[in-house]
């Protein structure tokens, strides 16, 4: 890496940006506000303490979100490239890094899509309640047909064709660009997911039994403290559900302009998200008292308020008990759907932007042929009726071990590899009003890593000792652990190959202090 005099190279010419920073932060939101904070964050809470789990949830929201976030920031706006370009320019051996974080976005788009089609699905069936009296039977044996675990080949065709428009909507989005595509989907879809949640929020907090749902959420049991457990679940939820450490904000913050106030931005982006996850808690769980209400029985007696059950199971009975139950469910599932969508392009943004970086791609070709392939991908995967175990073991897989392996790989880059973190501390001092002290690079090269290496020998230890939800070894060994291993081959492969563009005489330009 050139670290003379500064000066605008040629990858810089013509790079895209946002409109401005109020663009940017829609987009980083709508990012990081996505299906997890709905369906996941209530859960972890209620299983890790209920009120007293806010407490850890906090510590790891300072300690670990907003820390790695900011890396996420001045890495991209520091080295202007997608996380394969930043990675080089950091140092060529660790350019590989950069794919593997491209290839866990290649993976999570081809499931994600499938979720947010399923979610479309039930915006509809909730205008008459076509799951009827046993939703469960409904998901699982009418809509997605589910066998075995195992790729069966029969494609379901009221999940195909709904998904073959979703992507053709979605590479269309990004084909346009980060200022006429990304930007103005996000401008239009984060505020309307906003204001539709927030409605939702207010009817739930009317229905009889709301209260003792709210009980169950905010009821601390200071107990939870203790267990190490609790701890882990709420830096694992920080961790994931602000799209950290596997490329998306790096390639966000690359087109940001060059007087860019990220720290500030950073801190609005992970409370935002934060708050979004709280407000998702209340309406979830003031929903699942209104349902044991109805049923007569406490709520921690409920079943399937986890994951995608929460979502597809138990909603679709309360949105049947109660009263205008059509309106709530196509409240509920049209939020879940535009959560969805505003994550899904982030995700494809990350693989598409290193294509182009690359291999000198334009925006349409890069779409076309690199879109177009997870979108087959997505097609012959997830529209088959074994589509619920093959997305229920890779998502597992790519987020408890894939995405945690990239941060722990990133921290140990910057912060020993490369000896970088004084660097980007000094970058996010110069490009923001609110500047960073030395406790961000303690955090960052040292405890950060260690904490998320004790996480994933943990999930490791799990994992081999007992096979993911007694899914058969050679399911998960084609579906878990080979995917892994795919991402792995791919990333070597795509850092072996030839640079298209120049990348190498780069040197990242001084950037004049904001409002200082």
């Amino acid at each position: 890496m050139n670290t003379g005099a500064a000066t605008a190279s040629a990858p810089e010419v013509g790079r895209e940006r946002w409109s401005g920073q109020l663009g940017f932060v829609l987009a980083a939101l709508g990012s990081a506000v996505g299906l997890g904070n709905i369906w996941r964050f209530p859960n972890v809470a209620y299983e890790s303490g209920g009120g007293a789990f806010l407490i850890p949830y906090l510590v790891a929201l300072l300690t670990a979100g907003v820390p790695i976030l900011l890396l996420d920031y001045s890495l991209g706006h520091r080295f202007r490239g997608a996380a394969p370009t930043v990675f080089r320019r950091l140092g060529r051996r660790f350019e590989g890094l950069g794919w593997f974080q491209v290839a866990i976005c290649f993976v999570i788009a081809t499931y994600y899509m499938a979720i947010i089609v399923w979610a479309l699905r039930y915006t509809l069936f909730s205008l008459d309640l076509a799951w009827g009296a046993d939703p469960a039977a409904f998901f699982q044996n009418d809509f997605l047909q589910a066998e075995e675990p195992a790729y069966t080949g029969r494609f379901i065709g009221g999940i195909f064709w709904p998904m073959l428009g979703l992507w053709i909507a979605t590479l269309a989005v990004l084909a346009l660009g980060v200022k006429k595509g990304i930007e103005v989907a996000t401008k239009v879809f984060v505020p309307l997911l906003a204001v539709l949640f927030f409605i939702l929020v207010i009817r739930a907090l009317f229905l009889e039994g709301a209260a003792a749902g709210l009980d169950a959420f905010f009821t601390p049991d200071w107990n939870a403290l203790v267990d190490p457990g609790v701890w882990i679940a709420a830096y694992s939820q920080v961790f994931f559900s602000l799209s950290i450490a596997f490329g998306i904000m790096i390639t966000y913050s690359s087109y940001l302009r060059r007087r860019s106030n990220l720290a500030p931005v950073g801190y609005v982006v992970a409370f935002g998200n934060a708050s979004f996850e709280i407000l998702a808690g209340i309406g979830v769980f003031a929903t699942l008292g209104f349902m044991a209400y109805q049923q007569g029985v406490a709520v921690d007696q409920l079943e399937n308020i986890a994951g995608i059950g929460l979502s597809f199971i138990t909603f679709p009975q309360i949105i049947s008990m109660m009263p205008g139950g059509p309106f709530f469910g196509v409240l509920f599932f049209l939020s879940l759907t535009l959560a969805g969508f505003t994550s899904l392009i982030s995700v494809l943004q990350v693989v598409i932007a290193a294509f182009q970086d690359k291999f000198a791609l334009s925006r349409v070709s890069a779409t076309a042929f690199i879109g177009g392939a997870i979108a087959a991908i997505s097609l012959v995967l997830y529209s088959t009726t074994g589509a619920m175990f093959i997305l229920d073991s890779v998502d597992a897989h790519t987020n408890e071990i894939g995405v945690v392996l990239s941060a722990i790989l990133m921290c140990l880059v910057v912060g020993i590899g490369t000896r970088q973190l004084p660097a980007l501390r000094r970058h996010l001092n110069a490009a923001s009003t609110l500047g960073l002290g030395r406790w961000w690079i303690a955090l960052v090269g040292i405890a950060i890593p260690l904490l998320l290496t004790f996480m994933l020998v943990s999930t490791l230890v799990t994992l081999i000792a007992e096979p993911y939800e007694e899914y058969p070894q050679s399911f998960l060994f084609t579906f878990g652990w080979g995917v892994l291993a795919l991402m792995v081959v791919f990333a070597a492969v795509a850092t072996a190959l030839r640079w298209r563009r120049p990348v190498d005489d780069f040197t990242p330009e001084p950037v004049q202090e904001v409002g200082r």
